[in-house]
């Protein structure tokens, strides 16, 4: 095989695998925006809101929930739905704690997952207040989500919660 081939092929291989890596580096801004309302749309109803349905329907069935401190909080939606609407309820007292998440924007990365959906990286942070008392910041965390897109809509399939720490 002629040497000027050998050269010509490497240099295309080259930058075929190149210009694959500078695709995969570059978010899809428009799957970044996609799942970032959905993010926002799923913590504001767990966290504000008090719609299991709606919870449900954000949530594939096979769910998985790791937790830093909480352990294996789901193995699966039902059960998972099932806890948050009496957590929710409870929630609906004058005295009761309520809790808001705030997702850090330039922490956010979204990758695609061809032929399934896409992966959600970043780190969020917490505020509390008792009945209708003042919020404060209460923590921070970094979570990783799985979304998958079912039936045109994007569920979340799993959810890795970790590296807590409380906010002074």
């Amino acid at each position: 095989m002629p040497l000027h081939f050998l050269s010509l092929s490497g240099i295309l291989a080259a930058a075929l695998l190149s210009a694959g890596h500078a695709q995969a580096a570059t978010p899809d801004p428009g799957l970044r925006a996609e799942i970032t309302a959905r993010d926002a749309e799923f913590f504001r109803i767990f966290f504000e809101g008090c719609d299991p349905q709606a919870v449900a329907g954000m949530l594939t069935d096979d769910l998985e929930f790791y937790h830093d401190k909480q352990g294996v909080v789901a193995r699966s939606a039902a059960p998972f739905v099932a806890q948050y609407a009496k957590t929710c309820e409870a929630r609906k007292a004058p005295d009761a704690w309520r809790s808001r998440r705030e997702l850090v924007a330039d922490t956010l990365r979204v990758d695609p997952v061809p032929g399934y959906g896409a992966i959600e990286d970043g780190e969020h942070v917490f505020y509390e207040r008792k009945g209708d008392g003042p919020e404060k910041l209460v923590g921070r965390a970094h979570f990783t989500q799985l979304w998958k897109k079912e039936g045109g809509a994007w569920k979340i399939a799993r959810i890795l919660s970790y590296a807590h720490e409380a906010v002074k």
